[in-house]
């Protein structure tokens, strides 16, 4: 038996006030009872209690192991009770990483309406277009656009998100047969040479474009300050295309680019911290 259940049972013995009675409680045999005692004091080399057929009385130094047996007693029932707390009520830093497209029209909405209330989290959010290692990072939750192939990650499904082909509002008319001669502002995580299948919204035919990157941003808020100033075409998240419509328009009105599937991933393969199920359902529920 280790120390701690040892000193527990020592502390059951004293409150209970007799060894059968604590046998009762503990649903032990008496024997077993008293072989644990015996052998508490033969590893303390000290005498706790002093026994009689009728009364136990403890010994001085039982006395103080008994106090030191109830203030473990009650720190391990605080520790309990505060793992339950948290898993009722979140608290602690709560790190979440998210492409940059989606970090500031997305995730950053939907964590503050849900996490304003909850003054013991502290939100750390990390925008990265890359796949950052979850464990080394230490990030309790990363949304990605796209299934990774990670086998070590819970990982859930939980919407779609639409990319639209953009131009500055007041731009001349683009069809089909010259748009991809019209310079194109790449984000950073595309190549040189970029193409995009689009399906007419009437039609349902589908068409291939293929461009070559006359402009490179690291940032969607950069790649719609080009598109707003009228640079070229570009590529905007639905989410943000809808908030500036008064500076920029689809390029080709009639037609779209498929949705894409949004993942949650997180590294918890237990029980999952509240924070985290409280973050990821916010999020889908923008997405929705």
């Amino acid at each position: 038996m280790n120390k701690l259940k040892q000193m527990t049972l020592f502390m059951t013995i004293v409150e209970t006030g007799s060894i059968t009675k604590a046998a009762d409680k503990l649903e032990l045999s008496k024997s077993v009872i008293s072989q644990h005692l015996k052998q508490l004091e033969n590893d303390l080399s000290v005498p706790l209690l002093k026994r009689t057929t009728r009364k136990q009385v403890l010994t001085t130094s039982g006395e103080r192991f008994y106090l030191q047996c109830c203030e473990m007693h009650q720190l391990a029932e605080k520790a309990w009770s505060d793992i339950l707390h948290q898993q009722q009520f979140p608290q602690g830093k709560l790190t979440v990483t998210a492409p940059h497209a989606l970090m500031n029209s997305l995730v950053i909405p939907a964590l503050s309406s849900t996490f304003k209330t909850h003054k013991g989290v502290a939100l750390n959010l990390i925008a990265h277009d890359g796949q950052l290692d979850l464990m080394q990072e230490e990030i309790d939750l990363a949304i990605r656009v796209g299934e990774s192939k990670l086998c070590n990650l819970k990982q859930k499904r939980i919407g779609t998100v639409q990319d639209v082909l953009c131009v500055a509002r007041d731009d001349s008319p683009i069809s089909l047969e010259n748009i991809e001669s019209v310079p194109y502002i790449a984000n950073h995580w595309q190549s040189k040479q970029i193409s995009h299948s689009l399906i007419n919204t009437k039609t349902k035919i589908a068409h291939r474009l293929n461009f070559t990157a006359t402009h490179q941003v690291n940032t969607v808020q950069n790649s719609l300050a080009l598109i707003e100033n009228g640079l070229g075409v570009g590529l905007l998240p639905e989410l943000i295309y809808l908030q500036h419509q008064t500076t920029v328009r689809k390029a080709l009105p009639n037609n779209e680019i498929p949705p894409s599937n949004v993942y949650a991933l997180h590294p918890f393969h237990g029980q999952t911290p509240i924070s985290v199920t409280m973050a990821i359902e916010a999020i889908e529920k923008r997405l929705l």
